[in-house]
Order: structure tokens, then C-alpha cells, then sequence
């Protein structure tokens, strides 16, 4: 038996992971489990973005491209991020990623050393946390608190920051609260990363599903954050496209140059078959977007009511993302004791909120990137089982 490196001792397998592998348990041996926990839309990739990646491959898109992808898509992303987002970049200053999650990892691994500090928010998306302990850094979570609206509180930064911080994440909209921060509190956390001469990684990739008439704006387009901000987005999300593995950083050149090597021998590049069709999804009609978002509308809006009717739960309503974060401190439970009792009480599988860090403990993940009829069948099934607490 080979030991592992100690770098990996503190690394965990993923408790998501954990959680659905034992509901496969369960429905292998017949057990009807509604699972409300994988973050991913349940629709199909839009026709028009499957249809550009096949006439491409029938054209011979399948060579290696150039390590930042295929100029056309690094193109287009810029004018995405210029129309939308009013940020100004070259296509030299994009790097394609085999998802956002490569570029959660390379942008934390290219400016970490053993003994940085990054602040990462709690509860947040687990990368964030695990990917600088691979690198001997130091994840610092500061709070995101209900009673705050889940807004960043520059105060609890102020209390954490020292000077072995380097970097800062911002996730916008939040994966796991779906809280999108406002404008005010953006300027205030970009005014503390200036300050502090921080690093910050903004990860957007939930942007465009936002509700309300909520606004996303980039910190990366506030005074004096251009210079100091990854930008990390992608396709997943928006355009239904989880399995094709296609994202995109934006950065300065001098920070561009640096993650471009560690991408580089890494992946080489991400797919070029996915690159085509992302190309497609930025160029193409967005009406599927919108649809999409409507109809996630509908399920929060829903989803809200059912736990508003219950004892014991409440939830803030998401204005962003496709999640419902739930309170569950009046059960007496802890989250993972509560996600426990629903698998086995109402064969219903959540997150606990503890997965995502340790404020998140009192709290479950509610996945509504789901169909109705298993919302309602879910929400049955969770108020009988919260009723005979």
C-alpha cells in the first residue's frame, strides 16, 4: 500500500459525493428517492449549441486548439464580458477551462504558497476551501449570515485579514445561499481587497440566474479592481451544459501568463467539440436562457411558499442561482442528523449545510433545478416528516 501525500490527508472526499452515493445505494435496491441535491439544470443543452458542436466535429474540429482555446470563442468572450459586464479585455487575456472548476483550481494553485491565507466564503461552493489546503495555504471562512441577508459584512473581513492574506473569493450569485450581492456591498469588499492589496477571485458563473429584477454586477468593473481580479465564468449553468466541462478565466495579461503554464500542463485545453459550442451559446438566440430562468422562477417561487406553510424550516427567498438554503435549527437537528432523517423518513435527499463550511451548520441545501412534479412530491413528503418531529 503506497501512502498518500500528506498534502491530501487534510482533503476529504466530497460530502455531496458521499450523500449521493448512498441514495444510488437506495434506489439500486428499489427505494424511490427524490434527490433535491446535485447542483445541475434539468434541461437540455439548447438544440442550436448541440447542432454548432456536431457540424464542427463533422468539419474537423477534432485537432488540439491553442492552449487558451480557439480565438473565435476568447473573442466572443470578450464581447460578452464588454456588453454585459462593461469590462475591457483582449482575447490574449482569456484562458478556456474544462469548466469553472478547472479555474477554481488553477487560479487558487498559480498565486498560493504553503502558509497564504485566502478568505473564502462560509458557507461556500467546497473547491474554495479544499484547493488551497492541496496547496498548504490557509482558507480563512468569513460569515455569510441570514440575518444579513446573506450579504458580505466588510467587518467580519476586516476582522480576518492579516498579513499573510494574498487572496479573496466572491462567489455571485451564491452557491450554496443564492444570495446576489448588492452594488453598495460590492463597492465596500472592493475598496477592503484595494486596501489590503488582495488578490480576488470573482466566480460568476451563476450570473444569469438572477430574479426579481436584481442586477449582477462584476467587481472586477469597480474602481481600482481590473487590475487584482480573476474573473471565472462559464456555460454550465446558463446554457444547461454541466457535461460538456466548458468555462473561461479573465485576467490581467501578468495573471493570465502565469495561469496559462499551470492550464497548459494540466489539460493542454479544454475540449474543442465544447468550445464550438460555446461559441454558439454566446452567439446564438438567448430566449432558451430566459426560459430557463422563468421556469426556476416558478419552482423558487413555489418551493418558498411550501416551507413558509412548515414548522420548524424557514428560508429566505433565493434572488439568484437555483437554490433554497434552509433553516433548521427549530428541528433541534443538526444538518447532517436532519438530511439523515429526510433520506430515511421522506426518501428525500439535501445537502446538509455543513458540507459547505462550518457556518452552514443549522442550515440543508435545496436544489430546485428539478422538475415540479418531483417538487411537489418533495415538499409532500418533507412537511409530513418535519410534522412528526
Amino acid at each position: 500500500m503506497f501512502a498518500q501525500s500528506k498534502k491530501m490527508e487534510a482533503v476529504p472526499f466530497s460530502p455531496i459525493r458521499k450523500i449521493f452515493a448512498e441514495v444510488d445505494k437506495l434506489k439500486a435496491e428499489g427505494v424511490d428517492i427524490i434527490t433535491l441535491g446535485i447542483g445541475e439544470p434539468d434541461f437540455d443543452t439548447p438544440a442550436h449549441i448541440t447542432e454548432a458542436m456536431a457540424a464542427a466535429t463533422r468539419n474537423g474540429a477534432t485537432h488540439y486548439t491553442a492552449n487558451k482555446g480557439i480565438v473565435q470563442l476568447r473573442e466572443a468572450v470578450c464581447r460578452k464580458l464588454k456588453v454585459e459586464d462593461g469590462l475591457e479585455y483582449d482575447p490574449e487575456e482569456i484562458i478556456c477551462t474544462v469548466g469553472v472548476s478547472e479555474g477554481v483550481y488553477v487560479s487558487l494553485s498559480s498565486f498560493l504558497d504553503p502558509g497564504d491565507e485566502v478568505l473564502v466564503p462560509d458557507p461556500s461552493w467546497v473547491s474554495y476551501f479544499h484547493v488551497p489546503t492541496m496547496n498548504g495555504a490557509v482558507p480563512k471562512g468569513y460569515p455569510l449570515r441570514e440575518e444579513n441577508a446573506f450579504q458580505i459584512d466588510v467587518d467580519d473581513l476586516e476582522k480576518l485579514v492579516s498579513p499573510r492574506t494574498k487572496m479573496m473569493v466572491v462567489l455571485d450569485p451564491s452557491n450554496p445561499v443564492g444570495a446576489v450581492q448588492e452594488k453598495e456591498t460590492l463597492a465596500r469588499i472592493a475598496e477592503f481587497a484595494v486596501k489590503h492589496n488582495l488578490l480576488v477571485i470573482s466566480d460568476e458563473i451563476y450570473e444569469k440566474i438572477i430574479y426579481d429584477g436584481k442586477k449582477h454586477y462584476s467587481i472586477a468593473a469597480f474602481p481600482g479592481m481590473r487590475e487584482r481580479t480573476i474573473v471565472l465564468n462559464g456555460f454550465a449553468k446558463a446554457y444547461a451544459m454541466t457535461g460538456w466541462r466548458i468555462g473561461y478565466i479573465a485576467a490581467p495579461a501578468e495573471l493570465i501568463s502565469v495561469m496559462n503554464r499551470m492550464h497548459m500542463y494540466i489539460v493542454t485545453h479544454t475540449s474543442a467539440q465544447s468550445q464550438w459550442g460555446a461559441l454558439a451559446a454566446l452567439e446564438g438566440p438567448q430566449e432558451p436562457v430566459a426560459g430557463m430562468v422563468e421556469e426556476f422562477r416558478k419552482r423558487r417561487d413555489y418551493v418558498c411558499r411550501r416551507i413558509g406553510g412548515m414548522k420548524k424550516v424557514s428560508c429566505r427567498v433565493p434572488g439568484g442561482a437555483f437554490y433554497v438554503f434552509v433553516n433548521i435549527k427549530e428541528t433541534g437537528m443538526g444538518a447532517e442528523e436532519f438530511t439523515k432523517y429526510l433520506i430515511r423518513e421522506a426518501h428525500v435527499a439535501v445537502v446538509p449545510g455543513t458540507a459547505f463550511g462550518s457556518h452552514g451548520e443549522g442550515y440543508v441545501r435545496l436544489s430546485y433545478a428539478v422538475s415540479m412534479e418531483n417538487l411537489e412530491k418533495s415538499m409532500d413528503r418533507i412537511e409530513k416528516a418535519v410534522a412528526s418531529l
